[in-house]
């Protein structure tokens, strides 16, 4: 049986690599929605970049719903250095082929989590401001999610602050309220999606497919590394978000460790900061489990069967 998952997400680059990989599979995951919300770019841009990204994968059965224009108390921040204006810059997707879908996607989350059969899994790909409301809405949908698979956070260093990671800064107040909702949550933070490199060989591999999915992700790659290879002095850009969908489909290509994980609400230098304790020094319960180990070569394997 595919596995029930709604994706959440923010496209953006890596959001439309991850989009690309899950639609690709069917009968492992049985995707009842994807919901859009602003983050890498506005919500109009992430919104319609999923209907297209849909319309290229020749999957437009899948519903798509528009959420939260801004985060709950922080004006919008976005990274359209990073994706472009448009969030997909790089290359020329399809016109959409459906519709956005009229009901707002928090309100699709709280229906959907409510009638469910058997517990659905929450792959998030950006800021966690629709779960949240969703949550602050219907609290009891928290028994209905099995797992939440989340890109965002950091151990270390962060990549929008010194501190913070781009998803959990742009609305740690989201964020927080989801760390405390009791809900399994395994986190892949930017320690481990900076091991998942696209080189310069990996983008050629990509063009190699010779399949529409392989130019559109070569091309998108090849736009979006360059901010970040020249910033952090790597050998390609990282693939932050296929690593959610690449877990669900192949677990075995992580470890994760479980931890007491807490967001910064307050501090000016550290927002946004997810306070991992790695070690147990708080002694207190863990609540979520950070990634531990990738592999990086199973995760390229994998898109490229895919694509």
């Amino acid at each position: 049986m595919a596995r029930p998952i709604i994706i959440d997400c923010d496209p953006g680059v890596d959001d439309a690599i991850a989009l690309f990989l899950a639609l690709a599979h069917p009968t492992e995951l049985n995707i009842l929605g994807i919901t859009t919300v602003a983050g890498n770019v506005p919500l109009h841009y992430t919104s319609q970049n999923a209907l297209k990204i849909c319309a290229l994968a020749n999957r437009a059965d899948i519903p798509v719903y528009a959420g939260c224009p801004r985060p709950l108390i922080r004006p919008l921040s976005t990274a359209t250095d990073i994706h472009g204006a448009t969030g997909l810059q790089g290359t020329e997707l399809p016109e959409p082929i459906q519709p956005l879908r009229v009901q707002h996607a928090v309100a699709f989350l709280i229906e959907t989590l409510q009638q469910a059969p058997e517990p659905v899994t929450l792959a998030t790909l950006g800021p966690f401001t629709n779960l949240a409301v969703a949550l602050i809405q219907a609290p009891q949908i928290a028994d209905k999610i099995d797992t939440i698979i989340a890109m965002g956070g950091a151990i270390t260093h962060g990549n929008i602050t010194p501190a913070a990671e781009f998803n959990i800064y742009v609305d740690p107040h989201a964020a927080q309220v989801v760390f405390e909702s009791g809900i399994p949550i395994k986190l892949i933070t930017l320690d481990t999606t900076h091991q998942v490199l696209t080189t310069p060989k990996q983008l050629a591999a990509f063009r190699q497919l010779n399949t529409a999915i392989g130019h559109a992700a070569a091309d998108l790659l090849a736009h979006y590394g360059t901010p970040e290879i020249e910033r952090y002095g790597m050998q390609g850009a990282p693939l932050h978000d296929p690593c959610v969908i690449a877990y669900l489909l192949q677990p075995e290509l992580f470890t994760f460790k479980d931890t007491y994980t807490t967001i910064d609400t307050i501090s000016p230098e550290n927002l946004g900061r997810t306070v991992i304790d790695w070690w147990g020094r708080t002694e207190q319960p863990p609540n979520a489990q950070v990634a531990a180990s990738v592999d990086a070569a199973g995760i390229y394997k994998l898109l490229m069967e895919s694509f």
